[in-house]
């Protein structure tokens, strides 16, 4: 086949060739138009999605339609930049290379013609053309999706770039490859307001640079409260492109702010609210319980026992029978003075001293109300719940009443026996609320931060530390009252990598 130099050359003319057979005198080519330089580079990224707004028109060149047209738009759509130049054009014309017709097309035959992820790249369509218009976040949200789903932006094979050419200032030519973090440049078109490229960084420290500028949006402080069904050691711990839980970035309302991005790619938060997990053991917690006039006559009787026992022994010499009397009543009531104290102890409780304590492993409802509130009799108020949906194995009860099902605690003991899978299986307990979670993380989480609200639930990221960088690193995320975080301490900056 022909040498680079000649296929670029070819290519230049049949695209200069149909531009002047559609009546137009000037036209915008990639391969012509865009710099050699890195800062002419830069500004023309950045300047991309003017190009195809401002054009009359935008002409895709296709291959040669003897190598298969179904094969030549699956070529097409897979680039990273078909997004912008298809939906920030005003109007669509294309070309097979190897055929003089230039065809109109409409959004809907393109997304029929070549886009393969039918139900986002169909809810995109839809909402560009006007049939099924969407929120500014939700349309968004579809477009990086979409744009994600790409490859890189390769040129067609037999096409060389264009050669590099110094400015004249004696700056270096650009000759490496494309920039890490083209997926976040073709996405900050349909942004209000643009980042400058940087050819070093990557995609999510470009994206938090996006949602920087953009801070209505607030993209990545959503991500923060997500949880991902699947995490690698590559991808950033805050990163999100799914919730299991299955809400959406646009249900989820952020009480936190990013402040900007370490070098290492952690997230500098700012305005959360967060509280230490205990490990070491269980603390003595203080809490309170209704007034009840029984409870209090029974809590007040051991009392009594040792001025009883005291009063037989003073009557014992002078009256025998009455001094004896005493004293067994008095022993008796001693007796019985830990039940007596159960009892009176028993009530529901109204507030607690306000704890999360960490457990590794799955504990017992019964067993975590023995350890903080000691022995109660048979029937009493329940002093812990599980939630219908705070954590992986949440599992709502059947039935008309709102709780979570205690078929959870053998769902979580099955699965932590059955070995580590993506984790250890940790409880946590927070005596605020009177709930209890089981969660799975890599490492036993001993922060937990408040990042925002979603279903009537708070978002709360439990945290590991990472001191040696100084930073924390999410390890799960689970919903719980909101009420919660008004106990919670507000914190300054804090890393989040």
């Amino acid at each position: 086949g022909p040498d680079p130099e000649t296929e670029k050359a070819q290519f230049i003319e049949e695209v200069r060739a149909a531009v002047l057979g559609q009546n137009y005198n000037a036209y915008w080519l990639d391969l012509e138009c865009v710099g050699g330089t890195r800062s002419e580079k830069n500004r023309d990224l950045y300047c991309m999605a003017d190009v195809y707004r401002g054009a009359g028109v935008t002409l895709i060149m296709l291959g040669k339609s003897a190598e298969g047209e179904n094969e030549c738009w699956r070529v097409w759509g897979e680039r990273i930049w078909t997004m912008p130049e298809a939906l920030l054009s005003h109007r669509l014309c294309y070309k097979f290379r190897d055929r003089e017709e230039v065809t109109p097309l409409s959004l809907f035959q393109l997304a029929n013609l070549a886009y393969t992820h039918y139900s986002t790249e169909q809810a995109i369509i839809n909402a560009y053309s006007g049939k099924d218009p969407l929120e500014r976040l939700e349309r968004l949200t579809l477009l990086k999706s979409a744009i994600w789903q790409r490859g890189a932006a390769d040129l067609a094979p037999g096409v060389a770039p264009p050669p590099s050419k110094p400015d004249m200032i004696g700056e270096t030519p650009v000759t490496d490859g494309a920039y890490k973090a083209q997926r976040v440049y073709a996405l900050m078109g349909f942004f209000e307001h643009r980042i400058h490229p940087n050819r070093f960084e990557g995609d999510l420290h470009a994206l938090v640079r996006l949602s920087m500028a953009n801070d209505n949006d607030r993209i990545v402080e959503r991500m923060v409260s997500m949880l991902p069904s699947t995490t690698t050691e590559e991808m950033a711990c805050w990163y999100s492109d799914n919730d299991i839980y299955g809400a959406k970035l646009w249900d989820i309302l952020p009480e936190i702010q990013v402040a900007g991005i370490t070098e290492n790619g952690a997230l500098v938060v700012d305005g959360c609210r967060a509280a230490a997990i205990r490990w070491k053991d269980f603390p003595e917690v203080g809490f309170v319980t209704p007034d009840s006039l029984k409870r209090s006559i029974v809590g007040f009787v051991p009392y009594l026992s040792w001025p009883i026992i005291t009063a037989g022994l003073g009557i014992v010499t002078t009256n025998r029978v009455g001094g004896v009397t005493l004293i067994v009543i008095g022993v008796a009531l001693l007796m019985i003075s830990p039940w007596l104290f159960v009892f009176s102890q028993s009530g529901r409780i109204v507030s607690a001293q306000p704890w999360f304590i960490g457990v590794k492993g799955v504990i017992s409802i019964a067993e975590a109300e023995r350890r903080l509130y000691g022995a109660t009799t048979k029937k009493h108020f329940p002093r812990m719940y599980f939630t219908p949906s705070g954590s992986q194995f949440s599992e709502p009860e059947q039935g008309t009443e709102r709780g979570g099902s205690p078929t959870q605690y053998d769902d979580a003991k099955l699965a932590d026996s059955s070995g580590p899978d993506a984790g250890h299986i940790y409880t946590l307990i927070d005596t605020c609320s009177s709930t209890m979670y089981y969660f799975r993380a890599k490492r036993p989480p001993t922060v937990c931060v408040f990042a925002g609200r979603e279903g009537g639930l708070g978002r709360f990221v439990l945290c590991s530390e990472r001191c040696n960088i100084n930073e924390l690193h999410k390890e799960s995320v689970l919903r719980m009252p909101m009420e919660i975080s008004q106990k919670m301490e507000l914190c300054g900056w804090v890393a989040l990598g």
